[in-house]
């Protein structure tokens, strides 16, 4: 155990009286150091939303231990709770097709520690990758995808996928629409980066899209998948400023930054334990 191991303690659960002094009582009854806290009411939805960041040294019970007695805690406020160690990384499994700039900006923020994850393999439609996923010591796996072979190809993604023991799958500009048996198998594991600020110009080609209707702002969305196209909950947004004299290869060009940048604040939000979905919103403690 390390000095700045934390186990992190994230829960929703009806709004009521008593529940942040039941967790907190609970943590402190066990010699546990709460080192940050989060806490958001929704009105509307009467639900409650808490994130706790614990120091690990600081408890006087195994992990194990806290799950089975924060249970009867769980139960009496009907509580939807997840316990995790900082110490497990992530295992993030990137699916490419040839778009350059979100993959190389993964690979670097993961190779400098920015990003505190393990990417235990790269999958690609294409091989125009190959050479620089294995150069960082990460294995590739060429799974091409056509129309009469889309099913067989998902079905080997998800074997790629659960074989390399991935909990978190990202899109980084994966040309692919994924099957709904993908979609449900996976709930809150595939993230994804779309070109646009949704629920604007969704699908295909969004820049020539935006370009047609004359906007003045164009963004990118980071969002988890659902079967729905570019329609599940929104982890992390942002908007660049353009004009009439903007082309649309301009705004190609301008949008590569703000997809790379929102994608990897959303991927560190998720791997950080800070997003709790909530139907189709997320509540995303920064």
């Amino acid at each position: 155990m390390t000095a700045s191991q934390k186990y992190i303690l994230t829960l929703s659960c009806p709004d009521r009286v008593g529940v942040v002094a039941a967790v907190s009582g609970f943590i402190a009854q066990h010699q546990g150091w709460i080192i940050e806290a989060q806490h958001h009411s929704d009105e509307l939805d009467q639900r409650f939303f808490m994130r706790e960041e614990i120091l690990a040294a600081s408890l006087a019970i195994s992990l194990e231990q806290f799950r089975e007695a924060f249970q009867s805690i769980a139960t009496e406020f009907q509580m939807d709770w997840e316990i995790t160690d900082s110490a497990q990384k992530k295992r993030v499994v990137i699916l490419v097709s040839k778009s350059e700039h979100c993959i190389y900006d993964l690979l670097s923020r993961w190779q400098s520690g920015e990003l505190d994850i393990d990417i235990p393999c790269v999958i690609s439609n294409h091989e125009r990758f190959r050479k620089l996923v294995e150069w960082h010591d990460i294995p590739f796996h060429y799974i091409p995808v056509t129309r009469e072979t889309k099913e067989a190809a998902y079905e080997k993604v998800m074997q790629t996928y659960d074989a390399a023991q991935g909990n978190t799958m990202v899109l980084a500009r994966y040309m692919q629409v994924l099957s709904p048996q993908m979609c449900d198998r996976y709930r809150g594991q595939i993230i994804n980066i779309h070109h646009s600020f949704l629920p604007s110009f969704v699908g295909a080609k969004p820049y020539h899209q935006a370009y047609a209707r004359g906007v003045k702002l164009i963004g990118a969305t980071c969002h988890y998948v659902t079967e729905e196209l570019d329609a599940g909950p929104i982890i992390e947004q942002d908007v660049i400023r353009i004009d009439h004299s903007d082309t649309t290869a301009d705004l190609i060009r301008y949008g590569k930054d703000i997809e790379k940048t929102v994608l990897a604040r959303g991927l560190r939000y998720h791997v950080e334990d800070r997003v709790l979905r909530h139907g189709n919103k997320t509540v995303v403690f920064r």
